[in-house]
C-alpha cells in the first residue's frame, strides 16, 4: 500500500520513519515534508491546508490512507473533505477536532462528563472578563478560545499579567479570531504529563506516557514553545495513574462526544497537570503531541501501519500495541531567537557523525537543503531522538548526539528528562535528622541530577522517629539503593545507626548547627566502632556527599564515570 503522511514538522518525520517500516508499506508521501523527511519518504510540495490539491494526489497515486499530523487542516475538516470523497484518512472530524480548537467546547465537555480539571469561567468580553480577575486574583490562567499556534495559553504570576493577557487576546487580537472568547481557569500546581490515545470511536488504545518540556530554558525558565523535548515513559504516570486517566478522563470523553453525536476517530492528547498524585487535564488536542511523538514512535515495536488500518475499518478491538521497554529520549534543537525572531539558511554539521550513534535517529522539524547541505528553516530544527536501557542512559546517548551538531546561534535545554530522575527507583538515598536540615540537604540536587542519579530525600530522626528510620533501611536495598546519605547536626546518631542497620554504603554529612559549628556533628559522624564505617564528608559538604556517591557508583556505571570526568575537567578549567 501506498500513505500520506500531512505535514512537515519533526512530528510528521517521525510518523513517516515509523511508517516506512512496515512490511505492508510500499511507498510513504508526505506534503509537503522536509529536506529530512526526504531521506524516509517522497516528499510532495501540496500544502497542509490545500485539501483539493492533497485530495486529487491521493486519487492520482492510489493512496491506501492519509494520517494528518498538525491540528490546523484537522479543525479545518480535511477529515470531512477526505471522507465525502470517498478517501480514507486517519484523524477527527472538524466537529471532534474542537476538543483542541476551542478550549470553551473542551472545558464544557468536560464539566458536563465530570472529567477533572480546573475551575474555570468563559468570556466573551474584556469588561467581564477584568472584573472577574479582580475578584479572582493571581496566580491564575488565561486562554484563548481558538487555535493559536501553541501561544495561547497565558499563565500569569501577577494580577497585572492576568489583565495584560486579556488586553492581548481580547482587545489588541492578537491571536485574530481565537481571542473572540477567552477561558480564565485556576492555576494548579503540580508536573505535567502527556498521555496518548488510539481510538475508532469505540476501542480506546493507551499509548505509552510521555513528558514535554515547553519552557525555552533550562529550569523550566522563559517563554512557552512548541516543546524543547520530552521523554518516554513519564514514570510520574505510574500504573495506577494509568488506569484512573483512562477510566476518569479518556473513556468518559469518547463516550461522552458519542453521546453528543460526535464519534472521535483518530489520536487524542491530554495535557495533564498530575497534582497530588491525582490528574487534571489542563487541555486537549486532536493528534499526536510534537515532540512526544518522537520518542513514542522510538518505543513502538507494532506495525503502525496495521494499527491505523484496523482503526479506519472499527477493529481495533483486535488489536494490541507492542512496546520496546527500553525509554527514548528526544532534545529538541532550534534556531537562537526562537520562539520570536530568528534566521534562517544556517549550514548544519555533524548530521552524519551524531546520526551513527547506535539508537539514535535524528528526525527534521525545520531544515531545507541548500547546495547539498543540510541548513536550518525553522524554529525547531531538529529532535535529536535516543532509544537506551533507562531514561538517565537515553538522555546521555541523546546529548551525546546533539554535542556533535552545530550551527551558528544554535539554541537547545540542557536538563530534556531531568525531572524524572526523582520518579525512577532511587540508587541514591538522602536522609536528614530534622526538617531544618533540608536547606544543606538540598542542594545534593543539583549534582545527582547533573550525574542522571536518581534520588530520594526524606526526613528521619534516629532520636524520635527510630522505628521510622529502621523501617526505610529495611527495604532500601530491594528498593534499588546503592548508596545512603545521612545528614544531621549537633551530636548526630543518624549516619552511625543506619550503618549498623546496612551493608550499603554510607556517607555521612555533618550539618552547622548550634554554637559549635559542626564541629560536634562532624566528630560524631567520623568516630564510629570497627566495623560501622560511615565515611564522612566536610560540615555543609552536600557537595562532596553527592560526588562521592556518583563515585561509589561509578565503579559499575561506565555512563556515571564519564560525566564524573567531564565534571572533573570543568573544575580543572575554573
Amino acid at each position: 500500500m501506498k500513505v500520506l503522511v500531512v505535514g512537515g514538522g519533526g512530528r510528521e518525520h517521525a510518523l513517516c520513519w515509523k511508517l516506512a517500516q512496515s512490511p505492508l508499506v510500499e511507498k510513504v508521501f508526505c506534503a509537503p515534508g522536509n529536506a529530512g523527511i526526504a531521506e524516509d519518504a517522497e516528499c510532495v510540495p501540496i500544502s497542509v491546508n490545500d485539501f483539493e490539491a492533497l485530495a486529487d494526489f491521493v486519487k492520482k497515486e492510489n493512496i491506501s490512507f492519509t494520517v494528518v499530523g498538525p491540528e490546523d487542516p484537522l479543525a479545518r475538516g480535511i477529515v470531512d473533505f477526505f471522507e465525502e470523497k470517498g478517501l480514507r484518512i486517519f484523524g477527527p472530524s472538524a466537529k471532534a477536532a474542537q476538543i483542541e480548537g476551542s478550549k470553551v467546547f473542551a472545558k464544557e465537555i468536560m464539566a458536563k462528563y465530570g472529567i477533572p480539571t480546573a475551575s474555570f469561567e468563559v468570556f466573551d468580553n474584556p469588561e467581564d472578563a477584568l472584573a472577574y480577575l479582580e475578584k479572582r486574583g493571581a496566580p491564575i490562567v488565561v486562554k484563548a478560545d481558538g487555535l493559536a499556534a501553541g501561544k495561547g495559553v497565558i499563565v500569569c504570576d501577577t494580577l497585572a499579567q492576568a489583565k495584560e493577557a486579556v488586553q492581548k487576546i481580547m482587545i489588541e487580537k492578537v491571536f485574530g479570531e481565537a481571542g473572540n472568547r477567552v477561558v480564565i481557569e485556576d492555576y494548579l500546581i503540580g508536573e505535567e504529563a502527556s498521555f496518548m490515545i488510539l481510538t475508532d470511536g469505540q476501542t480506546i488504545l493507551p499509548l505509552p506516557s510521555s513528558q514535554d518540556h515547553k519552557p525555552l530554558l533550562d529550569g523550566d525558565k522563559g517563554p512557552n514553545t512548541g516543546g524543547m523535548g520530552a521523554y518516554s515513559p513519564a514514570p510520574i504516570v505510574t500504573p495506577e495513574l494509568e488506569k484512573e486517566i483512562m477510566e476518569t478522563i479518556m473513556k468518559p470523553l469518547i463516550e461522552g462526544l458519542a453521546q453528543k453525536g460526535i464519534p472521535y476517530k483518530g489520536v487524542l492528547y491530554a495535557g495533564l497537570m498530575i497534582s497530588r498524585g491525582k490528574p487534571y487535564v489542563l487541555e486537549f488536542n486532536c493528534r499526536f503531541g510534537d515532540p512526544e511523538c518522537q520518542p513514542l514512535m522510538m518505543r513502538i515495536k507494532s506495525d503502525l501501519a496495521e494499527i491505523i488500518e484496523a482503526a479506519l475499518a472499527g477493529k481495533l478491538a483486535d488489536k494490541k500495541l507492542e512496546l520496546d521497554e527500553r525509554a527514548s529520549v528526544c532534545v529538541v534543537m532550534a534556531s537562537g531567537g526562537y520562539p520570536g525572531k530568528y534566521e534562517k539558511g544556517k549550514e548544519i554539521k555533524g548530521l552524519e557523525e551524531a546520526a551513527q550513534i547506535p539508537g539514535i535517529k535524528i528526525f527534521h522539524a525545520g531544515t531545507a537543503k541548500k547546495d547539498g547541505k543540510y541548513v536550518t528553516n525553522g524554529g525547531r530544527v531538529l529532535g535529536v531522538t535516543a532509544i537506551a536501557e533507562d531514561i538517565p542512559s537515553a538522555i546521555d546517548k541523546a546529548y551525546e548526539a546533539v554535542e556533535k551538531i552545530s550551527w551558528d546561534n544554535v539554541h537547545y535545554r540542557t536538563d530534556i528528562g531531568v525531572k524524572a530522575l526523582k520518579h525512577l527507583p532511587p540508587e541514591v538515598l538522602i536522609i536528614a535528622a530534622s526538617k531544618s536540615d533540608l536547606p544543606i540537604i538540598l542542594k545534593t540536587e543539583e549534582i545527582l541530577q547533573k550525574f542522571l542519579i536518581p534520588y530520594r530525600i526524606t526526613v528521619a530522626s534516629s532520636l524520635r522517629a527510630p522505628e521510622k528510620v529502621r523501617s526505610i533501611i529495611k527495604t532500601a536495598e530491594e528498593k534499588g539503593v546503592k548508596v545512603i546519605i545521612a545528614a544531621g547536626g549537633l551530636a548526630t546518631h543518624l549516619p552511625g545507626m543506619i550503618a549498623s542497620l546496612t551493608t550499603l554504603p554510607v556517607i555521612g554529612l555533618p550539618v552547622a548547627v548550634g554554637t559549635l559549628g559542626g564541629l560536634d556533628a562532624l566528630i560524631a559522624t567520623v568516630q564510629k566502632p570497627p566495623g560501622v564505617p560511615v565515611a564522612t564528608v566536610n560540615i555543609n559538604g552536600s557537595q562532596n556527599a553527592a560526588v562521592l556517591a556518583a563515585e561509589i557508583l561509578a565503579v559499575c556505571k561506565e555512563r556515571i564515570k564519564k560525566r564524573l570526568d567531564k565534571f572533573r575537567q570543568e573544575l580543572a578549567e575554573k
